[in-house]
């Protein structure tokens, strides 16, 4: 079951997510609703972490198995076409969303059942309500045109 649509969060946009969750080299980042890769591709190529994206849809899955396996991430970056309800998190040093405030509130109880202390969750664009954001980040993906704007907001377990 979809709880979110598809939108591919920009690659600008998808750095900052990364570099406000402190990411270092080793971490194993949860990217759930990974779409097409590009935030679990980065966090391995650029940050050095572990990576493993959760997807749903078969077109999107196969996207991101193509490009890791096309940049040779095999061994760094696992994508796992499953319902995010049934993957266990426990592992996860950092849990980065992009679906939508609905979605997160349906996911806040996984999250606060599954995750260890010290753990990031980034959110893109969508409060997790009831939950005080760690940093918020009001980030212009253009600073030339001033637009558009995304809202970053970092969580600690």
């Amino acid at each position: 079951m979809y709880i979110a649509p598809y939108v591919a969060t920009p690659l600008p946009v998808v750095r900052q997510m990364l570099v406000l969750s402190e990411l270092r080299s080793g971490e194993i980042v949860y990217d759930l609703g990974c779409g097409d890769g590009r935030v679990v591709v980065m966090a391995a190529e650029d940050f050095g972490a572990t990576a493993v994206g959760v997807e749903l849809r078969d077109d999107l899955v196969k996207k991101s198995l193509s490009r890791v396996s096309e940049l040779g991430l095999d061994g760094r970056v696992k994508i796992v076409q499953r319902d995010l309800f049934e993957v266990d998190l426990r592992q996860a040093d950092v849990v980065t969303l992009y679906l939508t405030t609905s979605a997160n509130e349906r996911v806040r109880p996984k999250l606060e059942s599954e995750l260890r202390p010290g753990t990031r969750i980034v959110s893109h664009d969508y409060e997790i309500l009831e939950w005080k954001p760690f940093k918020t980040d009001n980030f212009c993906e253009n600073p030339r045109l001033g637009y558009p704007s995304h809202t970053i907001y970092v969580y600690h377990r």
